[in-house]
């Protein structure tokens, strides 16, 4: 990662989650001490279309409020977006690139072009499906993003969790606890 700064890039369609993902885990990295920001960046806002979500973790003050152009890493919640947007643009060298996807790492890795840095998939769609009963993919995307970006811990994602679903009732959040850890152990690095 570039010097104390993770920058994570979020692309997903809207409805799966990407905002949630990505403010909560600003929210988490404050509440370990960390400087964050976690914002969406939205196109046409209807449920479907392509978005994208950023958030910055830091040791020290942030001071840029922009979109994030050159990645540590890239998080898509929905591979069908590989056909239609270029993900790994700008992409830092050695960065890493998490994908939703029951594809092997090495066949994300050439669908998407990229050589160095480090490729990750998931099923986090299916995860969802079994553990939440909802193809949302963005809680399970936090599970395996703590795994290969080890800034956070998972203990506090699942506090952070609790406290955000806890008002849907104890079955909604420990089928997010399942799913943040079934991710958390099944996501592929290669």
């Amino acid at each position: 990662m570039a010097g104390n700064m993770t920058e994570i890039r979020w692309h997903a369609r809207g409805g799966q989650g990407a905002k949630t993902a990505a403010t909560l885990i600003a929210a988490v990295a404050l509440e370990e001490g960390s400087y964050s920001q976690g914002f969406p960046d939205y196109g046409p806002e209807r449920e479907g279309a392509p978005i994208r979500g950023y958030t910055r973790i830091s040791d020290q003050p942030i001071r840029v409020h922009s979109a994030i152009y050159h990645p540590d890493v890239v998080v898509v919640l929905d591979a069908s977006l590989l056909d239609t947007v270029d993900v790994a643009e700008g992409l830092k060298e050695g960065g890493i690139l998490l994908i939703n996807s029951a594809e092997p790492p090495a066949a994300i890795r050439e669908k998407v072009g990229i050589e160095g840095g480090k490729v990750c998939t998931v099923d986090a769609t299916q995860i969802a499906i079994d553990e939440i009963g909802r193809p949302i993919p963005n809680t399970p995307m936090m599970g395996a993003l703590v795994k290969v970006v080890p800034t956070l811990k998972l203990d506090t994602i699942l506090k952070d969790v609790e406290k955000k679903f806890k008002s849907k009732g104890d079955r909604i959040v420990e089928g997010n606890f399942r799913a943040i850890r079934r991710a958390n152990e099944e996501v592929q690095e290669g």
